[in-house]
């Protein structure tokens, strides 16, 4: 068991994936086997990625101990985002750009969390302190995974570290950042044809807020109404998921990547307190968010300082 396994949380989108990647590469290239994983099925966005940049998606795990007796996660920290068993395992290292919350080892570790815009940001950094060379695949799929994080660099996530990070990574990868960005944001963002069940999961991660037990996922659509105009059937499986797993709240958020705005379909207990923390009400089951596009910073936050 000495392999290594690299993977990000539940749910992935295209840091997740692409960063267990690159840091499975970049461990190999250092001399550790290592191996990336995922945790679940890859959205339309980064399927168009890795078929960009010549990947396969790395294969599903739902454990890991009957596997590897150590761990490397990326783009997550909090336990149940993570492995089933992943408290049975020993984790050597975490790559990440999120709040630290339920999370403990029982030993040291190489711990790194930047308040940056995308994982493949702190990795570019990584790669340069030790002085490995970014092929033009791997730099596609960070320049992917900043692109997709930070909305091609428009949300408020994104830092100047990401730009130019994103900059760099678009020249050695021989692509536009404008024009693959939007093409690649696109290809995700078409929900008409998306079953609702698969969008619950698209992207949902799960919180503790002071006790509260929340869910919040999201998704980027051209045209929201290709989500809103099945709100009945969509607020139906919020609340048999909101009872199914006990949660306060189900916090389901459509973003525009258009316009940079979002509309939040709540569900569960805690629907009048989740409007109230944006000084907003719900309307119609609505929950009007202008100038919103990024969970971690103006939605989690937020959240969890009302609860």
């Amino acid at each position: 068991m000495s392999k290594v396994l690299v993977f990000g949380h539940k749910n992935p989108d295209t840091d997740t994936i692409t960063s267990a990647l690159v840091y499975a590469y970049l461990k190999n290239e250092l001399g550790v086997e290592a191996e990336a994983v995922r945790l679940g099925e890859p959205n339309d966005e980064t399927k168009f990625a890795l078929e960009q940049f010549g990947f396969e998606a790395p294969r599903f795990v739902e454990k890991v101990a009957t596997e590897t007796n150590e761990v490397i996660l990326v783009d997550h920290n909090e336990f149940q985002q993570s492995a089933d068993d992943i408290s049975e395992v020993t984790i050597t290292e975490v790559i990440d750009h999120h709040r630290v919350a339920n999370f403990q080892t029982a030993a040291p570790l190489y711990y790194r969390a930047e308040p940056v815009g995308c994982t493949a940001t702190i990795l570019n950094k990584i790669f340069k302190e030790n002085d490995v060379t970014i092929p033009a695949n791997i730099a596609g799929l960070m320049v992917s995974a900043i692109v997709s994080d930070t909305l091609l660099l428009k949300s408020p996530t994104c830092t100047e570290q990401d730009v130019k990070a994103a900059k760099e990574l678009a020249e050695i990868a021989g692509v536009n950042l404008e024009e693959y960005g939007l093409a690649m944001l696109k290809a995700g963002a078409d929900l008409s044809d998306k079953a609702l069940e698969d969008l619950l999961n698209l992207d949902a991660k799960e919180f503790d807020m002071n006790g509260k037990k929340v869910v919040i996922a999201q998704v980027n659509a051209v045209d929201v109404n290709d989500v809103l105009g099945r709100q009945d059937e969509l607020v139906a499986l919020l609340n048999k998921e909101v009872e199914a797993k006990g949660l306060d709240l189900f916090f389901f958020v459509v973003t525009d990547i258009l316009n940079n705005d979002s509309v939040a379909v709540p569900a569960g207990a805690l629907v009048e307190e989740s409007a109230k923390a944006f000084n907003a009400t719900v309307e119609n089951g609505q929950i009007n968010l202008p100038g919103v596009v990024s969970r971690k910073k103006q939605i989690v936050p937020v959240l969890t300082e009302q609860f």
